[in-house]
């Protein structure tokens, strides 16, 4: 019987987590373009799924409601082998969803400051969780019920800060191979 590492790392599936803005779908992208994976973005998956935004679907059915689904976009996403996925900014809440990406891939955990989160989601209506009057204190709220869930499930936790998209998609890929060594 393979263990969990075996699989993880046999399976060549990299699921990316952090918060909102963090840069799991564009560096998911041109990670997945780097190493010749498939990329898929959960959320994307979701609305193509359900053919309906994600702001919809919280507007009808809730977060509970969303959370479910993605939870079956997760269990479908995951049972494929070399993706990179990038999960949505509160995957992490469910447990299964924590026990799913653990047992299935690499994790790793974008990490970014509450402060660069605001920066690069300031504009963006698409994003239910922050449409409220005060997003800089939001982001704040919810990295503190999240990161612990990041950390706990990572494999890899890379800081995203400022440097260039292709600079740190390289330093992720050190990260991952030097990673896959130490399972070897």
């Amino acid at each position: 019987m393979q263990s969990d590492n075996d699989r993880k790392t046999r399976s060549g599936n990299l699921i990316l987590v952090g918060m909102m803005g963090s840069g799991k779908s564009t560096m998911g992208r041109i990670l997945a373009r780097h190493l010749h994976k498939d990329f898929v973005d959960c959320d994307e998956e979701i609305q193509h799924r359900t053919g309906v935004t994600i702001p919809h679907i919280f507007d009808v059915e809730g977060e509970a409601g969303f959370r479910q689904r993605e939870m079956a976009a997760l269990e479908s996403l995951l049972g494929r082998n070399g993706l990179v996925l990038a999960t949505g900014g509160g995957a992490v809440l469910l447990e299964k969803n924590r026990e799913l990406m653990k047992h299935n891939g690499i994790v790793i955990y974008l990490k970014a400051s509450a402060h660069d989160l605001w920066l690069r989601t300031r504009n963006d209506k698409s994003r239910p969780l922050l449409q409220n009057t005060d997003m800089h204190a939001r982001i704040n709220e919810l990295l503190a019920q999240r990161e612990a869930l990041y950390q706990q499930v990572a494999d890899i936790v890379i800081a995203t800060g400022r440097q260039s998209v292709h600079g740190l998609m390289m330093k992720l890929a050190g990260e991952i191979e030097t990673y896959r060594k130490k399972q070897a």
